[in-house]
């Protein structure tokens, strides 16, 4: 595997893939990998002939008091990890390497898509997602690109990105990759404490209670979510940031559990944020 640190270095490699005629895969990450991650770039390489991983804590998608700093990194770990599952190239590129100074161009949608859901208390984190994944885009011009479903947001947004701004790249999304009591994985799992990590089983069994309970016929989404949130409240060290049914499409709040259907949460384990959701597809209705 190699390891690259400069946009010329990636396009020079990827050029040369391409006059080869293979297929690029890319898996952008932010460091820290996980299980999760490693499925990501397990598909890529069912799929593509090469594969690039990104490994770059973009600054731009933090707000002002997030965690930014504190936010974990193991380089050597990750390469590693992406060695093993078959990754040809890693680009771990310094900030300034992304970001030329005071740069002032960026990439938002327009919409109230990146308003709802995390966008609620993180009002500028899709326009830095967006922006660093447009300029990986850029860079490394892969035929498929490669997210997690536990973002599930940010695949929507950056599904409607890359179809308004004709990328021509396929955009692959990946279930979401558990451990053994249901916890989601994320790299913010590690600030977790061993009773904050117990307490953080409330968001995966608040996800499969609502699952049953829409098994079970109830298609009210206000009782859904009701029904979750009474739930994560019987947890004293959670702090529900939002827990919502909305468009699967636009993110739009709905009404009905009809068509396809995300039911999405961010709550707070002390003061780490966590994440879960769960799909339900119009086919499964």
């Amino acid at each position: 595997m190699k390891i690259a640190t400069t946009i010329p270095e990636v396009r020079a490699q990827v050029a040369a893939w391409k006059k080869e005629g293979l297929t690029v895969g890319l898996v952008p990450t932010m460091g820290y990998l996980h299980e999760g991650h490693a499925s990501l770039v397990d598909k890529a390489v069912s799929l593509c002939d090469r594969v690039v991983a990104s490994d770059f804590v973009n600054p731009t998608q933090f707000g002002p008091g997030e965690d930014l700093e504190a936010y974990p990194r193991d380089f050597d770990r990750d390469c590693a990890l992406l060695e093993e599952h078959g990754c040809d190239l890693v680009f771990h590129p310094a900030v300034e390497e992304m970001y030329v100074p005071n740069a002032a161009t960026f990439v938002e949608i327009q919409s109230d898509m990146p308003k709802q859901l995390c966008g609620q208390t993180r009002p500028t984190h899709f326009k830095g997602v967006c922006t660093v994944v447009s300029k990986l885009f850029n860079i490394v011009t892969p035929d498929k690109a490669f997210f997690g479903q536990k973002d599930a947001q940010q695949l929507a947004i950056i599904r409607r990105m890359v179809r308004e701004l004709s990328y021509g790249i396929e955009i692959v999304g990946c279930p979401i990759v558990r451990e053994a009591d249901g916890l989601a994985k994320s790299s913010r799992n590690t600030y977790l404490d061993p009773a904050q990590r117990k307490a953080a089983l409330v968001l995966s069994q608040a996800v499969f209670l609502g699952q049953r309970l829409v098994q079970e016929g109830e298609r009210d989404a206000r009782k859904l979510v009701s029904a979750m949130e009474a739930h994560i409240k019987g947890e004293p060290l959670a702090r529900i940031d939002y827990v919502s049914a909305v468009d699967g499409v636009t993110m739009e709040p709905v009404e009905r559990i009809e068509g396809d259907v995300l039911v999405a949460m961010a709550v707070y384990i002390g003061k780490t944020r966590l994440i879960d959701n769960f799909v339900v597809e119009e086919s499964a209705l």
